[in-house]
């Protein structure tokens, strides 16, 4: 998003020990509901619905496209996999809470699975390229797949050892994402409101996807 606040280029994963203290309560307030979908931002949602939290860079562009999808229920931005709780931005920015911006993908499985989620995830983005994404550099913009069932976790480990021999053709490094159950990785804090559906409320606002090009055509 090229904010800079304080250590923002910090590419070195701060220590739990080291990182800022952060609050007991939230710092603000969010939307109830989803600007462009019109869905519950925090639930509840419909029975069956499912959730997987994605990380690929400025959570702006990659929440525009994954709320485009037929069958996504409803997306938010916030942070993930740090050690700070209830972050804002600012915190974030500095590289000393640990988080990296995910998008929260509520879904019925019934329209779109998992496993199309997760190829979509790969194709949008860079996999390889670990504390960045283009010009936006530090572990708040790593590549992170946070998952709430086994399920899940096993397609992602399977899909990315699957695209990873499709990058390394195509001249790409070793994929870089971190595929974690959300349970380990700690709370999603949704982002302030006015983050919630930026390229929405701001439809001339820059917030480009780095995907490699490379076509994720694995089987679920």
């Amino acid at each position: 998003m090229g904010w800079l606040f304080g250590s923002a280029l910090k590419t070195t994963m701060v220590e739990p020990g080291d990182a800022l203290p952060g609050r007991a309560e939230p710092a603000y307030q969010v939307p109830v509901r989803h600007r462009v979908l019109g869905t519950a931002l925090a639930g509840p949602w419909p029975e069956g619905t499912e959730v997987l939290h994605l990380a690929l860079g400025c959570f702006w562009g990659a929440e525009k496209e994954l709320w485009q999808v037929p069958g996504v229920v409803t997306t938010a931005a916030g942070y993930m996999g740090g050690f700070t709780p209830n972050p804002t931005y600012e915190e974030v920015c500095t590289g000393r809470t640990g988080h990296t911006e995910t998008v929260l993908v509520a879904y019925d499985p019934a329209t779109v699975t998992a496993a199309d989620l997760l190829r979509r995830f790969f194709e949008l983005h860079d996999p390889t390229q670990g504390f960045r994404q283009g010009a936006d550099v530090g572990t708040q913009y790593r590549s992170a797949v946070f998952t709430t069932t086994e399920e899940q976790l096993a397609q992602a480990r399977g899909i990315a050892a699957q695209y990873a021999p499709e990058l390394a053709r195509s001249g790409y490094g070793e994929i870089t994402t971190e595929l974690v159950p959300a349970a380990q990785a700690g709370p999603f804090y949704y982002a302030e409101g006015y983050h919630q559906q930026y390229l929405d409320a701001n439809p001339n606002g820059y917030c480009p996807v780095h995907s490699t090009g490379v076509a994720c055509r694995v089987p679920a």
